[in-house]
């Protein structure tokens, strides 16, 4: 505990001591005053807070963020009217002011134009870092199919100053066929309590799968061949009539992003429809479990594999269908990245929120006021 007073004046009245001297209170006082202060200023806000953004962040979507050195580096999947390159780059050193420098591909590469042809944009990136790289896992599929694969790069840096700045192909990772109940997109690469590193992923029909990866080499673990299923929608009574060749608008759930904090790894989804300007419905939900695979429950302890999940994110007037959210443990805090749409243009702007945890469960905002906060 902090002591405000010197020992003289707390024994102020002990028999045969010294009287108080009032100039080293009033000095012991400010000193401890300013180093309250300072200590305050190192704690995180007792209430999360949207950051005010600048420069590139129109068009961004699903973005994934990373920290190298004193720089911050956001992929997203490419969107807008002017495409340069797959997977947009961009930098930032104080998360403030945001610029775009460059991109990790010129075009899509010819292995998966010839895998599959009808991909026109590579989605959803994720960067992690592990066994002395950084893996950059990323999908490509058609829209409102789950005929889709995620594929894995490695570099020994972000830093496309250095020297030993190169994207290494490390090629497929996983795929997903017509005839399968999952699809093999949004991944998210989260190690455990134990240094094992896991791949989570899906988007609509079963929901959330989960697959075990080599540490080694980044693609998945011989050793354990099971596909997890960690989240899925459940099923209301009257779905609605669905469109022909398409999953219904009741099992949306994708984009999934782990954390491990305290005694638990959280689950974060978004649920419902994005990619549709000012008629986007996206919204983040979270749900937390004591095992990297399961099983997560929302706030009432409803499993998240029978369509529970709590709130995070809601839109608001300002902004519509927050989601394709990812976050970052630093050690002085703890913050979420996540697209949303102008009210206005319907266009995706980058947003960045700071985290708090609140009895166990995480608080952000958004400009305009967060609904889910009440």
């Amino acid at each position: 505990m902090l002591q405000l007073y010197p020992e003289s004046v707390s024994n102020v009245t002990g028999k045969g001591l010294r009287p108080m001297n009032m100039k080293h209170l009033v000095t012991s006082v400010f000193l401890a005053s300013s180093l309250l202060s300072r200590l305050d200023a190192q704690q995180p806000s007792a209430s999360p807070r949207p950051l005010e953004l600048q420069g590139d962040v129109q068009f961004v979507h699903d973005p994934a963020i990373f920290r190298e050195g004193a720089n911050w580096y956001l992929f997203s999947t490419g969107n807008g009217p002017e495409r340069k390159g797959e997977i947009p780059i961009r930098c930032s050193q104080d998360l403030h002011q945001w610029k775009t420098c460059g991109s990790v591909f010129p075009q899509i590469p010819q292995w998966i134009k010839k895998e599959s042809p009808e991909t026109k944009e590579l989605w959803a990136p994720d960067v992690s870092f592990f066994n002395g790289e950084y893996h950059l896992y990323y999908a490509f599929s058609v829209f409102g199919k789950n005929t889709s694969g995620i594929a894995l790069l490695t570099n020994k840096t972000l830093d496309p100053s250095r020297p030993d700045f190169h994207w290494v192909d490390r090629g497929l990772v996983l795929q997903s066929r017509k005839e399968d109940n999952f699809n093999a997109i949004d991944p998210n690469l989260i190690i455990d309590e134990k240094d094992q590193p896991w791949l989570a992923f899906g988007s609509f029909w079963d929901g959330i799968k989960m697959r075990r990866i080599d540490s080694k080499t980044g693609l998945l673990a011989a050793e354990d061949t099971k596909l997890y299923s960690v989240a899925r929608r459940k099923r209301p009574d009257h779905p609605g009539s669905d469109s022909p060749g398409l999953p219904g608008d009741w099992q949306a759930i994708e984009a999934p992003f782990i954390v491990r904090h305290g005694d638990f790894y959280y689950l974060f989804v978004s649920y419902d429809l994005c990619c549709r300007g000012t008629k986007s419905t996206y919204k983040t939900m979270v749900g937390r479990s004591h095992s990297v695979t399961g099983p997560y429950v929302d706030t009432t302890g409803t499993p998240m594999l029978e369509g529970g999940a709590t709130d995070l994110l809601l839109g608001n007037g300002r902004w519509f269908g927050p989601g394709g959210e990812s976050i970052s443990q630093e050690k002085d805090r703890d913050i979420i990245v996540f697209h949303a749409y102008d009210r206005t243009t319907g266009h995706a702007y980058l947003q960045i929120s700071t985290m708090v945890w609140v009895d166990g469960w995480p608080k952000v905002a958004l400009e305009g006021g967060n609904p889910a906060a009440k």
